[in-house]
């Protein structure tokens, strides 16, 4: 066998990661919000980057200024500005007249009075110090900020109760411990044992601090489970008798509304079980949730939809959630003519560079979307028409062929992005929803529109409880093909106990 070396020329064709096109699909898949730090970071970083200034926050361009001044007080050509022949240190009863009040008829917390000027009835224009009014007047608006309170946290509450307890060292320092342990809902996730250990205590001091804590407010806060935070709660009522006792015990009866094991467990009869069952759901399972809450974020959509005049949908993009930069190429011109070294010149070039790619990423990124969306909104026009029980079944694959995609750019295009309709505020991941086979060959129903049914119907029942049997029985004739264990599925997923269970609330409801 001979071996022989040559050249050769081929032609291929490969898909290369550059890092450009790297950045391109890790911007397709952000949020507006994750996009706009990501589009800052940049404008930060690269000197060739501006943002866009909205054209419609732009006033009428200002009048030309004349072209000379005449040194005394007025233009050449032009009379004076009105403003400038006024009188600007006028008399006190010329101040008074324009009023309409004397300038001594002030209100006892408008600050210290106005005085008039040595030498004669003209008042100072300059504005008296503010006093103890919390700040003062050196020609800037007052600090208001200054006075603003943030809220305090659950752990700022406790401790600050903590200081007012006990004045032990080591009880504060125990009881730091134990409000660190506290979680957002009020409950302490920390084993004693195992703290005690920790800070070298015994036990038992570490449970009789813990006991100073469970008598902070909110009442219920630093307990265990949520059997302890209601008896803490009852006992502050003074309502843990051992009937309620028994039934605090057994909060597993109570969620299956077992309520003849509960009469035999309590010992009381229907109308009593009753009242303390009306009385349990006074109580409140997290009391930590009212301290520490973070900001209601409202999500914003990244697309809007409308209806439009012949009957068809209006599909834009949401300008508040684009960001907009412009590349600064006289800025480019301008620096690179004062570039020496060659290390200059290959920053300004990689600088150049990435600009450019980012406003083209920007550029595409949004074409995309509209795109997607406007597809989504084709496809599913029964659900903008008639709401959710009008969805259709919709994949990936779907979409991606009717646009010339790939489905993993239109599942990229999809995460995190929203629609805003006149429904409410959707997730564009919410349209696509799985087949469920239609009855006798009828066609497909989406999932999400057989859930909705299934919430219709129970939402629906009079004195007769659907069983999961029924439901299938109902759905069968609306002509949904579907098991069993799929409606107890949805059920389960929309937080609806079973019929057993919604039978019982229904009895006790009926005791009441």
């Amino acid at each position: 066998m001979g071996l022989l070396q040559r050249l050769e020329m081929r032609q291929g064709q490969a898909l290369v990661m550059t890092p450009q096109l790297l950045q391109a699909i890790k911007l397709l898949q952000l949020s507006h919000l994750d996009l706009a730090a990501y589009v800052d970071a940049e404008l930060e970083r690269n000197p060739l980057l501006e943002r866009a200034e909205a054209e419609e926050g732009r006033g009428e361009p200002a009048e030309a200024a004349p072209e000379s001044f005449d040194g005394e007080g007025g233009f050449d050509g032009e009379a004076a500005e009105p403003w400038l022949a006024q009188d600007l240190n006028p008399s006190r009863g010329e101040i008074e007249s324009d009023l309409g009040t004397r300038l001594d008829n002030v209100f006892p917390d408008d600050g210290p009075a106005a005085r008039e000027a040595p030498g004669g009835d003209s008042l100072s224009l300059t504005p008296a110090p503010w006093g103890n009014t919390g700040g003062s007047f050196d020609g800037e608006a007052p600090d208001f900020e200054a006075t603003l309170t943030s809220e305090s946290t659950l752990r700022e509450h406790l401790a600050a109760q903590l200081d007012l307890a006990t004045r032990d060292p080591v009880e504060r320092l125990i009881g730091g411990f134990l409000i660190d342990a506290v979680d957002e809902a009020g409950y302490l996730r920390e084993d004693l044992a195992e703290l005690a250990e920790r800070l070298g205590v015994r036990t038992e001091v570490v449970a009789r601090v813990l006991s100073l804590v469970q008598g902070f407010d909110p009442s219920g806060v630093c307990a265990r489970d949520l059997a302890e935070c209601l008896s803490i709660q009852l006992k502050e009522r003074d309502r843990f008798d051992p009937a309620m006792q028994a039934l605090v015990s057994r909060l597993d009866l109570v969620a299956k509304r077992d309520l003849a094991a509960l009469r035999r467990l309590c010992g009381v009869d229907d109308e009593d079980l009753a009242e303390m069952l009306a009385e349990l759901r006074q109580l409140d399972p997290k009391p930590g949730r009212a301290f520490g809450a973070g900001p209601v974020e409202v999500l914003v959509p990244d697309v809007f939809v409308r209806p439009a005049p012949d009957g068809s949908w209006l599909v834009e993009l949401n300008s508040e959630a684009l960001p907009r930069v412009l590349v600064n190429q006289s800025y480019y011109a301008t620096v690179s003519r004062g570039a020496k070294s060659d290390t200059d010149k290959a920053f300004l070039s990689d600088c150049l560079q990435t600009a450019n790619w980012l406003t083209r990423s920007l550029e595409q990124r949004a074409r995309t979307i509209l795109k997607v969306a406007s597809e989504i909104v084709r496809q599913q026009d029964g659900f903008f028409l008639n709401g959710v029980a009008h969805l259709r079944p919709l994949n990936l694959k779907t979409v991606a062929d009717a646009i010339g995609m790939h489905e993993s750019t239109v599942s990229r295009v999809t995460s995190n992005k929203s629609i805003g309709t006149s429904r409410g505020t959707f997730e564009m991941k919410y349209f696509f929803t799985a087949a469920i086979p239609g009855a006798a060959g009828a066609a497909a129903h989406s999932s999400e529109a057989v859930r909705h049914r299934i919430k219709q119907l129970i939402d629906a029942e009079a004195d007769d409880v659907l069983s999961d049997d029924a439901l299938v029985q109902r759905l069968r004739g609306e002509g949904v093909d579907i098991a069993r264990r799929t409606v107890a599925k949805y059920r389960e997923s929309l937080r609806i106990p079973s019929s057993i269970e919604r039978r019982r609330e229904r009895a006790a409801m009926a005791v009441r």
